[in-house]
């Protein structure tokens, strides 16, 4: 089945490169050349977006932020700026990933179809965890629900639980955490890991459940039985 990915970019030539080079790769190329007809154009469901972070009128931060309740698929920052606080805004609006410009269209091809590739096996599980008569992951629909409720997670917040509720008791070190959900190649670093984390803490929290990542200070990270 193609893929469907949605380039958000005001740079008109680089729109069309993309578009370009993703259409003779096989996929369906939507294109939107400023923030809000993303938002727009983000509702036919992509399976992944590619988002300029530098745009006028609203930058990819704030599109990212407005779509990502709607839209589950990972959603690929591109962009020159590589700061750490960048980089923690990305993450919080509910990025995924960073590409940092310039960059090969090979390097991107292979990022994008990893991604999806993640994303293809995960869809692939077929069971769901119950932990008690409130808390349960659907590891088919890649959903958390507490209370009859579904947990608005990112894709790599939802990674995150799946890696380590499948391996209750097990501790993994932030950095074993990175290596297993990002790309070799991605331009973050295992901090990202704990961004997430961190969010995904304060989420469970908000929604009332246990904490049930737990922090092991000096070692890592495990799930909670």
């Amino acid at each position: 089945m193609r893929k469907t990915l949605l380039i958000i970019d005001d740079e008109r030539d680089m729109g069309a490169m993309l578009r370009q080079y993703f259409e003779r790769k096989g996929y369906d190329v939507l294109l939107a050349e400023n923030g809000l007809k993303g938002i727009e154009k983000s509702g036919k469901q992509p399976d992944l977006i590619l988002l300029d972070i530098n745009m006028p009128d609203m930058d990819g931060f704030e599109v990212c932020r407005r779509i990502r309740e709607a839209v589950p698929c990972p959603i690929l920052f591109l962009t020159a700026r590589v700061e750490d606080q960048d980089k923690l805004e990305g993450f919080e609006a509910g990025g995924d990933d960073y590409v940092t410009k310039p960059f090969s269209l090979n390097e991107l091809g292979a990022r994008v179809a990893a991604h999806l590739r993640r994303e293809d096996r995960s869809g692939q599980r077929t069971h769901r965890l119950y932990l008690d008569d409130r808390f349960s992951i659907d590891y088919t629909a890649r959903e958390v629900r507490f209370r009859g409720e579904t947990i608005a997670l990112t894709p790599k917040e939802y990674d995150i639980v799946e890696l380590l509720s499948l391996h209750p008791g097990q501790l993994f070190s932030k950095d074993r955490i990175f290596e297993s959900l990002w790309s070799a190649d991605s331009d973050a670093d295992s901090s990202t890991a704990m961004e997430h984390i961190s969010r995904l803490r304060a989420k469970f929290a908000a929604a009332g459940c246990r904490p049930y990542v737990q922090t092991v200070w000096g070692v890592g990270y495990k799930w909670v039985k």
